[in-house]
């Protein structure tokens, strides 16, 4: 049996098609300490744990069983549960004298001989991969996180400060740390959550949840066991273990559902220990066109006008997290890429966008963005698409691809639409370059949507009435007075002015729209557009948003102050007006 024989990382680019010279590259420096090579392959996303079972059944000799792993009540029953939970196994079936288990790791000669011990039987181990042995404990057993923590071993509860690093790297490949942090990636994938926070708060460690941009608390766990689950999560996302003292950032892939999603991992010393941040991307949930935004009829068919130009820079403006990549995601979306060339340059990759080449920015290899979009602009592309223009030397390339007929989108971050030329004048970019380049700037907050199933009620499926998100928008397209006034270095107020007399609405206007349109509710709008830049000033009389540089309230007439015949207001105390030089009226 010599294929038996073959070492596991050969056995698996013979049988599972794994690159030899990933697997040279896997065994190099990118392999962690005492981490297997099936380890390092499944974290570098170059194979999967079902591959690496396949082949250590072959290496071994052993059955192999896919999932799901179904487990005879009998069995169960014979095998205390700790041991279950210790070592990470399934108990299958009782035949005569001897007990069939399902094991990821087969040559844990410790715990084969703990379950003969304690059942009497003689083992037949089955190989099945860690995430079918994982799923089938707990569907078997019906642990739910408060009785995983509970599983904890009880040196992991109660000791805090006294695991050593090699005794916590063995803690978190045993079963319970591995099941606990898996149950936590997968309830947070289930509830709908973009962000984990696990953080330190005086003796215990807290888990909160960011779901519909609100951050819940779910779960507390012991102080001691901090240290082994956050260790568990610098494991699967390729980072050092034994650095504490800086921060760190890293990546998984992770399979939910059948959905293959990517968790971005950071993490930053804090008071007393560290602190951990996992953001969770759905590669395959990119918007298919523009439509399910939320946008009124009039923003929808100026932002497609934009795109369908086919030339310009089209910005996408807010605060982070309020859904700009995805606006950009949806406009990519109606653009026909079997005849154009679309390229996105990002950091990281968060949609999977077929027909597009994506670039995933690395600036530790000398390819940021302004690098990365000097290559690109010499790739012929139609459409390019720059996660964020953060810098001069970004924004300058962008205007000047723009100018000479490309269609570039990108993200900045500004409280409105107008604000974003500002932002890039402060940058340092060219006014002409500016005037000449950008096309049009998209404004926008996310707000939680009111409940279709309620309608705002609260039910099983919502969280107080409101359920999912939708988008309040400002749409701005440049006109030619305002890139006239750009040239000349106009101010922010100014630039403003001309927006709205070329038809742009305001963030609180749109958010109005949505309410009376039974999207969100006044609470949730309030919550949200009032803590950004005031785009109104409130009416003394009746308390709704006069427009900036506006002489009275739309809704009920009432002027904002003394008014000179040239049009501008004139603030109390003012003898004359200081744009026109007439005498004020008393």
């Amino acid at each position: 049996m010599a294929t038996h024989r073959k070492i596991l990382g050969q056995l698996l680019v013979d049988t599972e098609g794994v690159d030899s010279t990933v697997l040279l590259s896997a065994l190099g420096p990118q392999r962690h300490a005492s981490e297997r090579i099936g380890e390092t392959l499944v974290r570098l996303g170059e194979t999967t744990p079902e591959a690496v079972g396949r082949a250590l059944a072959l290496q071994l000799g052993l059955p192999y069983s896919d999932a799901p792993l179904v487990a005879q009540r009998a069995a169960l029953d014979a095998v205390q549960e700790d041991l279950v939970r210790a070592y990470g196994l399934l108990p299958l079936a009782l035949d005569g004298r001897t007990i069939r288990i399902a094991m990821a790791d087969p040559l844990n000669r410790t715990a084969v001989d703990d379950v003969q011990f304690q059942t009497g039987r003689r083992v037949q181990v089955v190989v099945a991969s860690s995430r079918a042995v994982l799923e089938a404990i707990c569907e078997h057993y019906d642990g739910n996180l408060t009785d995983l923590v509970d599983a904890l071993p009880d040196h992991l509860k109660t000791s805090v400060g006294t695991v050593r690093d090699a005794a916590l790297e063995e803690a978190t490949r045993r079963a319970p740390v591995v099941r606990l942090v898996d149950r936590i990636l997968r309830s947070a994938v289930g509830d709908g959550a973009s962000d984990i926070h696990i953080e330190e708060t005086g003796d215990d460690v807290r888990i909160r949840l960011r779901i519909d941009g609100i951050l819940r608390q779910t779960l507390d766990i012991p102080a001691a066991s901090r240290r082994a689950v956050l260790s568990r999560i610098k494991v699967i996302s390729g980072m050092d273990i034994s650095v504490k003292r800086r921060p760190q950032d890293g990546r998984l892939q992770f399979e939910h559902d059948g959905r293959r999603l990517t968790m971005r991992v950071s993490t930053l010393p804090v008071n007393g220990g560290e602190k951990a941040v996992v953001r969770i991307l759905d590669s395959e949930s990119a918007p298919r066109s523009l439509d399910g935004l939320g946008m009124s009829t009039s923003d929808l068919k100026q932002l497609r006008r934009l795109v369908a130009r086919g030339e310009g820079v089209l910005l996408s403006a807010g605060p982070t997290g309020s859904g700009k990549s995805t606006t950009l995601f949806a406009a990519l979306s109606e653009i026909d890429r079997d005849v154009e060339n679309v390229v996105t340059l990002e950091d990281p990759v968060e949609y999977r966008l077929p027909g597009a080449s994506q670039i995933q920015v690395d600036r530790r290899a000398g390819m940021g963005f302004a690098e990365a979009l000097r290559a690109v602009l010499r790739q012929d592309p139609d459409v390019v698409m720059i996660g964020e223009i953060r810098d001069r030397e970004t924004a300058e390339i962008a205007m000047a691809a723009a100018v000479t007929g490309h269609l570039v989108l990108s993200t900045i971050h500004t409280t409105d639409a107008p604000g974003a030329i500002t932002r890039l004048l402060h940058m340092g970019v060219p006014p002409f370059l500016i005037s000449g380049g950008l096309a049009g700037v998209v404004a926008q907050r996310l707000v939680r949507r009111t409940c279709t199933e309620c309608r705002g009620r609260s039910c099983t499926s919502c969280i107080d009435g409101l359920q999912g998100r939708t988008g309040v928008y400002q749409v701005l397209t440049i006109s030619d007075a305002i890139r006239d006034e750009v040239t000349a270095g106009g101010s922010s107020a100014r630039l403003r002015r001309l927006a709205a007399e070329a038809g742009m609405h305001t963030l609180d206007s749109d958010a109005r729209r949505a309410v009376a349109s039974g999207l969100t509710t006044p609470h949730e709008v309030a919550r949200l557009i009032l803590a950004g830049a005031p785009e109104s000033h409130p009416c003394a009389r009746c308390g709704s948003g006069v427009p900036l540089g506006g002489l009275g309230c739309p809704d009920c007439g009432h002027r904002r102050g003394r008014q000179c015949s040239c049009g501008q207001l004139l603030d109390r105390g003012w003898r004359y007006c200081p744009w026109c030089i007439r005498k004020a009226a008393a």
